[in-house]
């Protein structure tokens, strides 16, 4: 599948195949007569001479300082080479690729004013595999400045620059985006398997259905809630649950029995981010713009990207609840009093044995570290006082997509402990049958983790990380 990028057609499933999967990409005959006409517009300013940010002028409070057409190529290696401040570790492969991609689009958009052939050197270095280095710390998301500078170093390293081409490859956030957009696919994958888990988690408790009812979603009705009462229902499709004298509570504990509300508040963050998104990949990020209709070149604020760092905020926040939650069903499915099991859903005779209790505890650590991610960082204020207060917004866009990354890849691990857990207490229970969606669930755990039997040692769950991250627990049941 050749991704073709219009400037304004970008997907988020185009986004993770071309960043992971090595699709190849190419750049519409439209867009490139798109460019073509905005570069024409950009060099008729620079030849009447016309004051043109970060064109014919410095950028940031150097604005104020002209620069003759004899010092624009010097001014634009400078550029580049001034905004080298990034540090840390290298961004992964793709996340840089995702970047890339991103910034294609957006100059395929005809926005930024850049001559096409930069635009095919961009999309020619992703069909070669191409990855620079790009180290994740040192922007503040009011473009991402330095990560950007970085790339473009190992994009365009001896290669000319047209004036005003070396601020676009700078000025937008195509870092935070990309990184963003593989972060928002992970959190969908792990969405479903938290519902398929905690589908399973129902079966293993023995809890009561009319937490599934229809009227639940008619009378509180957010999509995403009517949309996880219809999955966890097919999950559970001809399961023991839905027999007269199943369940062993009236009302469970809250973690349970709001399984679906938890699940639908996430799947509602993820469509407001995913819809946020959508804009993003076909936006332009820059400054300034070219208005080819209007023959200008004017300065723009498109490097605000406070809808994108905000809604990431928020789908962090969501998914620390539901997180949250998973472990705190493990803890009760491994206790006695809770779950009416073994201690630890031990399957053998001896009372000494923890069985799987330690899961819950590693679980507790997963889940803290996942709450301390949650906190917002939109509103975060570095300085007020920088370039002579002109620079006085931060986003901190780049940091809002690293901690959904990282809270992701913890709640792989948290929701790999729920599945393990689940299995074990759905098959310790005994009781037939299991639902049509949740019998598959079981089978692909235990293709991975083992039943715990007695004497066995605790089965190492990474392996259903894996399986999460595949996409495993994310299909329909039964098909």
């Amino acid at each position: 599948m050749t991704v073709v990028l219009t400037g304004s057609t970008l997907s988020l499933e185009q986004l993770v195949a071309v960043a992971r999967d090595g699709e190849p990409v190419t750049i519409d005959p439209r867009a490139i007569e798109r460019m073509g006409a905005a570069r024409a517009v950009v060099d008729a300013a620079l030849e009447r001479g016309e004051p043109v940010y970060g064109l014919t002028t410095g950028v940031g409070v150097l604005k104020r300082v002209p620069l003759a057409a004899q010092e624009l190529d010097r001014f634009d290696r400078m550029l580049l080479r001034s905004h080298r401040v990034a540090s840390g570790q290298p961004a992964p492969v793709d996340v840089v690729r995702a970047t890339m991609l991103v910034l294609a689009n957006g100059y395929a958009s005809g926005w930024p004013g850049v001559r096409p052939v930069l635009a095919e050197r961009v999309a020619g270095a992703l069909n070669d595999g191409a990855a620079p280095v790009v180290r994740i710390l040192g922007s503040v998301g009011q473009g991402d400045l330095a990560p950007m500078a970085d790339l473009a170093a190992g994009l365009v390293e001896g290669v000319g620059l047209a004036p005003g081409e070396a601020l676009s490859l700078v000025s937008n956030n195509a870092f935070s985006t990309g990184w963003a957009g593989l972060a928002v696919w992970d959190a969908a994958l792990l969405e479903r398997a938290m519902e398929a888990a905690g589908a399973l988690s129902l079966e293993g408790f023995a809890a009561n259905p009319t937490m599934l009812h229809p009227a639940i979603g008619e009378s509180r009705p957010y999509p995403g809630l009517r949309a996880a009462l219809d999955h966890l229902r097919t999950l559970l499709r001809g399961s023991y649950l839905f027999e007269p004298g199943s369940a062993r509570s009236l009302q469970d504990p809250l973690t349970f029995r709001n399984l679906p509300h938890l699940q639908g508040a996430c799947r509602d963050a993820l469509d407001d981010t995913g819809r946020v998104l959508s804009v993003e990949l076909n936006a332009s990020q820059g400054n300034p713009i070219v208005v080819a209709g209007e023959k200008k070149v004017i300065s723009v604020a498109n490097f605000e990207i406070l809808p994108l760092a905000a809604a990431l905020d928020h789908l962090r926040t969501v998914l620390a609840s539901a997180l949250t939650s998973a472990n705190e069903r493990v803890v009760k499915l491994l206790e006695t009093p809770w779950s009416g099991l073994p201690t630890g859903l031990a399957s053998g005779a001896d009372p000494s044995d923890p069985g799987l209790a330690y899961l819950g505890i590693a679980g507790q650590a997963l889940a803290a570290e996942a709450r301390l991610l949650a906190q917002p960082v939109s509103f975060e204020m570095a300085s007020t006082a920088h370039a002579e207060g002109i620079e006085d917004r931060t986003t901190m866009a780049p940091l809002a997509a690293r901690r959904l990354a990282e809270m992701v890849q913890l709640g792989e691990r948290i929701v790999a402990g729920e599945l393990a857990v689940a299995s074990q207490a759905a098959e310790l229970r005994g009781v037939a049958p299991l639902g049509r969606g949740t019998e598959e669930v079981l089978r692909a755990v235990r293709t991975r983790v083992p039943f715990l039997r007695p004497g066995d040692g605790v089965p190492e769950v990474e392996g259903l990380t894996e399986l999460i991250r595949s996409g495993q627990f994310a299909a329909d049941p039964g098909r």
